[in-house]
């Protein structure tokens, strides 16, 4: 492989859980979705839409956590990433994986997630290859499975054509180490996405991600990571090394397209927390800035999000006719777009043309969504 896994095409879920009414609290695990979510949309990193990051903290139950993972499955075509942080578990009984929520019980595997129905949603994705990270907490019984062998973690959470990575520790302390931000397994592998590797190649595969994690880990004397793997997943190039960087330039082969993905996917971030805190006249602004980047043909996903975040702020605020402007020049730009972005462009302009008494032009808009949803389905 030559090139990154292309981002356009790509999905992450970022799944934790940190507040438990019943097990020990893991506060770092908030902190691990944000950063590592931070690093993996930036564009001198990997540069995943912002968009195509789906964040689920503090699931309260399957759905809550697996469906976002459905959904990426049914988008991807590249890549699919799914990380897990929280407390893992074994059912007594079975021996199986468990992943928490916030109610689960020590012991009680009904009480949490079912491995097995993540791996399930893993086998049916769409995507050419798979990753699975686990940086789970184990205790009792469960931490003496993971000495190795066909018994550890990584076999038996193994996904065909898939590359998992866990973190395998032996207790809870050596997870989330007191009054450090992060848990340890987290922790190092947001220090090698930050500061590279010295003397790795410009792209980071898998494998390369895996040797540096086991020694940085075990210079410090923490629980080694495991990994499974399978159809050559491990050279997948997940990363710029940012060792490599340049004084002023970055490291690999980052496009001016990229940058600019990068400013859209900023100006969405900040005009959502704007508006989350209720500020939404000042995140008007930041919207209509980030809609004056243009990526070339095929590369502007990132401009679709934009302005469905605008077409409601301004419908919020009683701006009907500049919200259907900003919706009709999404629509203008569908007939080489395809995925959710587009369906839901087309459903929100057809319910303002409605609302407005276009009724035969929202016919033909929803038309419009349809053929693309067809599209979709040929298209796999």
């Amino acid at each position: 492989m030559t090139a990154l896994a292309d981002p356009s095409r790509s999905r992450a879920v970022l799944i934790g859980t940190a507040s438990y009414l019943h097990l020990e609290q893991l506060p770092a695990v908030e902190t691990n979705l944000v950063d590592l979510a931070t690093e993996l949309c930036d564009a001198t990193v990997w540069g995943l839409p912002v968009q195509h990051c789906t964040v689920v903290a503090d699931p309260q139950s399957a759905a809550e956590m697996l469906d976002p993972v459905h959904q990426a499955a049914d988008e991807a075509t590249d890549t699919l990433l799914v990380y897990y942080s929280g407390h893992g578990m074994r059912d007594p009984d079975s021996d199986d994986l468990y992943l928490g929520l916030g109610g689960s019980r020590d012991g009680v595997g009904y009480s949490a997630v079912a491995y097995r129905h993540l791996r399930a949603a893993l086998r049916s994705a769409w995507a050419r290859r798979k990753v699975i990270v686990l940086d789970c907490c184990f205790s009792g019984r469960a931490a003496l499975t993971l000495s190795g062998g066909t018994d550890s973690i990584a076999h038996q959470a193994a996904v065909d054509g898939a590359y998992v990575l866990t973190a395998a520790p032996r207790d809870r302390v050596a997870l989330a180490p007191d009054g450090e931000p992060h848990t340890a397994f987290t922790a190092e592998l947001l220090h090698i996405l930050r500061q590279g590797v010295p003397g790795a190649p410009e792209l980071l595969d898998l494998d390369t991600l895996y040797r540096e994690l086991t020694s940085r880990l075990r210079a410090k004397n923490r629980p080694l990571p495991q990994r499974s793997q399978e159809n050559g997943v491990g050279a997948l190039q997940l990363a710029r090394n940012k060792a490599r960087a340049g004084a002023h330039a970055p490291a690999g082969p980052v496009l001016d397209a990229d940058v600019r993905t990068a400013a859209v996917a900023t100006g969405l971030n900040v005009a959502r927390m704007l508006r989350r805190e209720g500020n939404t006249r000042d995140a008007l602004p930041v919207l209509r800035f980030a809609l004056q980047e243009q990526p070339p043909d095929g590369q502007g996903a990132a401009l679709f999000a934009v302005r469905l975040e605008l077409s409601e702020m301004l419908t919020e605020t009683g701006q009907l006719a500049e919200a259907t402007a900003v919706l009709e020049s999404a629509f203008q730009q569908l007939r080489k777009a395809y995925g959710p972005e587009a369906v839901l462009v087309c459903r929100r302009l057809a319910g303002l043309l409605q609302e407005s008494g276009n009724h035969i032009q929202a016919c033909e808009v929803l038309g419009r969504a349809l053929d693309i949803s067809e599209g979709e389905t040929r298209g796999r």
